[in-house]
């Protein structure tokens, strides 16, 4: 049975989904959330709020060291051409041992629209946002120290074409699987309806 099917089958629990996930081999798994649209990924966001909270440890597992790059390859709902929905999250730890994280958006689009940096945390004294999910990317804020050496300039996210994609946005996180979590973007405070899956890539 595909990832869409057990999406498409209302009984199926977030636990199953995520049990079906882990049993696939990467590319197997990578492949399989490539295939949601935006009726399965407004799914998988809504079971996956039953899900396990997740941390910033999913997204860049302890074990890496500070600035270390940690891959996580998304699809997006937007209303784009093929090309433009599949992209990746970057996310590092940085170097001053905060509850943290910082990351840049990967992709088709960036030579257009710039990386779109973005700081990731907890959202838990932030009750309302705590709903929506555990862990939120906040494109108010940009990295405030040295990121990952391979990674491009950090500019602010009002500068040049980004203000019109990421600035005065949020996405709110949900763990789905080990390596696979949901995300819903806001605008301010209101829904976009617009959601986008991550896989992790484990080196």
């Amino acid at each position: 049975m595909s990832l869409r099917a057990l999406l498409e089958d209302p009984s199926v629990r977030i636990a199953d989904l995520a049990a079906w996930l882990d049993e696939r081999s990467p590319e197997e798994r990578l492949a399989a959330t490539r295939t949601l649209e935006r009726v399965h990924q407004r799914a998988l966001y809504t079971r996956a709020s039953l899900a396990p909270a997740v941390d910033l440890d999913h997204f860049v597992p302890r074990d890496r060291a500070d600035r270390t790059e940690v891959r996580h390859h998304g699809r997006n709902t937007l209303p784009l051409p093929e090309a433009f929905r599949n992209f990746e999250k970057r996310f590092c730890r940085p170097a001053d041992g905060s509850e943290r994280l910082f990351g840049y958006n990967a992709g088709a689009s960036e030579k257009w629209v710039g990386p779109g940096y973005f700081v990731a945390k907890p959202t838990r004294d932030r009750p309302v946002w705590a709903a929506r999910g555990e862990i939120v990317v906040d494109y108010f804020e940009v990295p405030d120290g040295p990121v990952a050496d391979t990674w491009p300039p950090v500019i602010p996210n009002t500068q040049g074409l980004q203000r019109f994609v990421f600035h005065g946005t949020r996405d709110y996180m949900r763990r789905v699987s080990k390596h696979v979590s949901i995300g819903a973007a806001y605008k301010g405070e209101r829904s976009l309806d617009h959601y986008f899956v991550l896989c992790r890539e484990d080196v």
